[in-house]
């Protein structure tokens, strides 16, 4: 299954900030856009691991 998602990249002083517009809580910050872009790649990783777990413990009979 492939989904499609929209990352924002932002220009800031510090360097870059990047976020998942459909999923709260993938974001992140680098000080080039690369970084930044390799960053969010693994805080989605991360947000989607986490979702994961949650819903398996709200419903362990569905394992």
């Amino acid at each position: 299954m492939e989904i499609k998602l929209t990352a924002v990249f932002q220009k800031v002083p510090e360097g870059y900030i990047g976020f998942v517009e459909e999923l709260p809580g993938a974001n992140t910050q680098g000080a080039t856009l690369e970084e930044t872009r390799t960053n969010l790649k693994e805080a989605i990783t991360l947000v989607l691991e986490a979702n994961r777990l949650l819903a398996e413990e709200s419903f362990p009979s569905s394992r």
